[in-house]
């Protein structure tokens, strides 16, 4: 009786995967499960797309491996399964390590007093060319590990296609209904000029330790009630780690159930709640 499996006699992982990767290049098995199944109902993977101005770590190898389970179960259940690899091309670590390598920072940028002038045209040339520096290592890691993707029509986010697209659906949003104005405390980088998103605040040298000066300031109560006026003028005392908002504030925040105590302090700080 022919064998059906191949038998080893030896247990070498690093040869069975290569062989395994070698026949499913000679066969074309992944173009395969494609086209073989046309007409048939589609299930349709669109991958969250890595940075390829860095290098591939093991944990993408993790969530690439949970990604390429659920994508070949669709498979084997018959769906027509179209991957389409991507490329995200925005955020700001592509900006800083382009300033980084060019010596440059954001205020040399179409500044033709500076020393170091760049036009915005060269500087978005250079983002382009750093953003996919390492395009071949994830290709080779992509093809190393059996991930099945198409890599050679990926979506890259900095394309105008791409881009316009996202207009668009917010533009259905908009039209439904669903977009609405809200506020929210975002992380703020003076040096860029832009807010932080929680992965950029991630990147290695964000944090570092220091000692912050702190402030316990005084806030006068706007219409007090009767009771506090009788040593003199109320405020409310109140500690701040961020002192270099005062100036700014319009308002202190008070909660309903919780509990205050009111004092009679020295008559530099009069009466404080």
């Amino acid at each position: 009786m022919a064998k059906k499996f191949a038998e080893h006699n030896g247990l070498n992982l690093t040869q069975v995967n290569n062989d395994i990767l070698e026949m499913w290049r000679a066969k074309n098995v992944f173009w395969r499960s494609v086209d073989e199944r046309e007409g048939c109902p589609q299930f349709v993977f669109f991958e969250g797309p890595p940075s390829a101005n860095g290098h591939p770590g093991i944990h993408h190898v993790l969530a690439r491996t949970i990604k390429d389970t659920f994508n070949r179960y669709k498979t084997m259940k018959g769906y027509q399964v179209k991957r389409k690899a991507g490329w995200d091309t925005h955020g700001l670590p592509v900006e800083l390590g382009v300033e980084k390598e060019l010596g440059i920072t954001k205020a040399d940028i179409d500044n033709k007093d500076s020393e170091k002038y760049i036009s915005t045209e060269d500087y978005n040339k250079k983002c382009r060319e750093n953003v996919m520096m390492f395009t071949q290592e994830w290709r080779d890691l992509t093809e190393k590990m059996g991930y099945f993707v198409d890599l050679d029509n990926p979506y890259i986010t900095y394309d105008n296609k791409y881009i316009e697209t996202l207009w668009w659906l917010l533009q259905q949003f908009y039209k439904k209904g669903l977009l609405y104005k809200g506020y929210t405390i975002q992380p703020y980088s003076p040096a860029a000029g832009t807010g932080l998103s929680s992965h950029e605040l991630n990147q290695p040298g964000c944090y570092r330790d220091v000692k912050d000066t702190t402030v316990t300031a005084l806030f006068k109560a706007l219409n007090p009630k009767e009771e506090w006026t009788k040593w003199g003028t109320p405020y409310f005392v109140a500690w701040t780690t961020t002192p270099w908002t005062l100036p700014s504030n319009t308002a202190l925040c008070v909660g309903p159930k919780i509990d205050y105590v009111v004092r009679r302090s020295p008559s530099f700080w009069q009466r404080a709640v």
